[in-house]
């Protein structure tokens, strides 16, 4: 077995590890990343640039057969499911291939294939042909797709997010277990492409939503689309040859036996650090197995140790895996010196049709902050005037300050153009912000992001801290 010794090992070669590894190499030129499977990362393969892609064609595919609201009739909308999927694999590839470029920038030295394992706190093992005995190491491992164990009932029939795009055209119907992000992007845009859907959920979560109004509004907004039932009491799942049959209970009360194309489970993902054996280090766990870390330095409680990315069980976004890989890859390699990293405003953002963003603080986490101490401001989308008058008039938004210092704390929002409107407040929110101060920014007429200013008018007066609120105001424009 061949044996080296390295500053600083890193495993994992996704979005998380090639930052761990640029940072690092700034600090020394003894490191190496170790990878198992083909380079690529989560989001340009599986996730989410072929999601989007697929929701792409979807949203053209709805918007073309809804055009009589404005005087238009399209006779005819076809949807071809074998063109869709290959263009869905073409841009893909071609996004895929951008990430490989970066990779063969690498030292060839530095990059080791195979599945690393612990021997010891210092020491890597290599499949069955490397040692590596490293001064330092990062865990950038990413995470796999999960799902319950009597879901392999459906034999053949059974995909996960990543087996959608490999498909050779649309399926004629779909059971979507899991509304999580994943569930409803995929679930919808599956509807929209003509495919017929259910969506199956336990304990009536639904994707990124804390609100329980907002939460209440987006699953009567999707259900005027596709079935959904964010608490569905499914008791069958059987491989019956040439699909799936699923029993459950319909929301109308009765028991239902239906068969389905696929299945696609769309639980989660689990983070892949259980076949590292970390039993044989000093690592402590939580209780999900994944290391114990400082999210600010990525050191875990071996100073020696840090772990980024979808490994890390924090926030699986790419923007997040970035900077953690860059904060842990800059401290593994500076090590033993340690400092601590930029961890930006949380933003979230669902791309569905309304889509929903996260801003900030939740209602969850300021409630438990000090629950007596925010108001909360809110607009619905319905009735707002560029929101009317490109008939994307859907959604609600709830926008949170603190009272005293009226500081800005976050927002959650279904309404149309959230993923723009969600990266204008977490800007707010980094910068800290009062609700006053973000008032007194420009607005444009008519533009959604009046909708924005009438929540934040709503809650500068609940804070007391601006006027009343009032119906129609002058300088609003009509329909602001």
């Amino acid at each position: 077995m061949k044996k080296r010794k390295v500053d600083v090992a890193i495993i994992g070669s996704g979005t998380a590890g090639m930052g761990a590894y640029r940072a690092a190499k700034k600090h020394s030129d003894s490191v190496v990343m170790i990878e198992a499977n083909v380079y690529g990362t989560t989001c340009a393969r599986v996730g989410c640039m072929p999601s989007k892609l697929l929701i792409a064609a979807a949203e053209a595919a709805h918007n073309a057969q809804h055009t009589k609201g404005f005087g238009i009739d399209v006779s005819q909308v076809t949807i071809d499911g074998k063109a869709v999927l290959e263009r869905v694999r073409r841009e893909r590839d071609r996004f895929v291939g951008f990430v490989l470029e970066s990779v063969e920038g690498f030292d060839e030295n530095d990059k080791i294939k195979g599945y690393a394992r612990f021997k010891d706190d210092h020491t890597l093992i290599i499949d069955d042909h490397t040692e590596i005995a490293a001064e330092r190491i990062v865990i950038a491992t990413g995470s796999r797709p999960v799902y319950p164990p009597h879901f392999a009932e459906a034999g053949d029939r059974l995909l996960v997010n990543d087996d959608v795009f490999e498909l050779e055209d649309l399926p004629k119907s779909i059971a979507v277990f899991g509304p999580g992000v994943i569930g409803l992007e995929l679930g919808q845009a599956l509807s929209r492409l003509g495919v017929s859907v259910k969506v199956f959920g336990r304990g009536g979560a639904l994707a990124t939503l804390h609100e329980p109004e907002i939460r209440a509004y987006a699953e009567k907004t999707f259900n005027e689309e596709f079935y959904l039932d964010p608490d569905a009491d499914v008791s069958g799942i059987a491989n019956i040859g040439n699909g799936v049959e699923i029993t459950y209970v319909h929301k109308s009360g009765e028991k239902v036996t239906e068969t389905f194309s696929y299945l696609l489970a769309a639980t989660g993902r689990r983070p892949n650090v259980d076949n590292l054996d970390l039993e044989n280090t000093g690592l402590q766990l939580d209780e999900r197995g994944v290391p114990e870390f400082d999210r600010y330095t990525m050191q875990t409680s071996l100073g020696h140790i840090f772990v980024a990315g979808d490994a890390s069980n924090d926030i699986p976004l790419l923007h997040e895996a970035a900077d953690e890989g860059r904060i842990a890859g800059d401290n593994a390699g500076n090590y033993p010196e340690v400092r601590v990293g930029l961890r930006r405003a949380m933003l979230g953002v669902v791309f569905t049709e309304p889509q929903i963003a996260n801003i900030g603080l939740s209602v969850a986490e300021i409630q438990e902050r000090d629950p007596s101490c925010y108001s909360v401001g809110e607009v619905s989308f319905e009735g707002q005037g560029r929101s009317r008058v490109i008939g994307k008039n859907k959604g609600l938004m709830k926008v949170y300050g603190e009272q005293g210092t009226g500081l800005f704390l976050g927002a959650e929002m279904f309404g149309p153009a959230a993923e723009h409107i969600g990266h204008l407040l977490s800007w707010a929110v980094q910068q800290r912000l009062t609700v006053s101060q973000i008032l007194d920014m420009p607005f444009y007429h008519p533009v959604i992001e009046e909708g924005v200013r009438t929540a934040l008018r709503d809650l500068n007066a609940k804070l007391k801290i601006g006027p009343e609120m009032v119906e129609h105001c002058l300088d609003c424009g009509p329909g602001a």
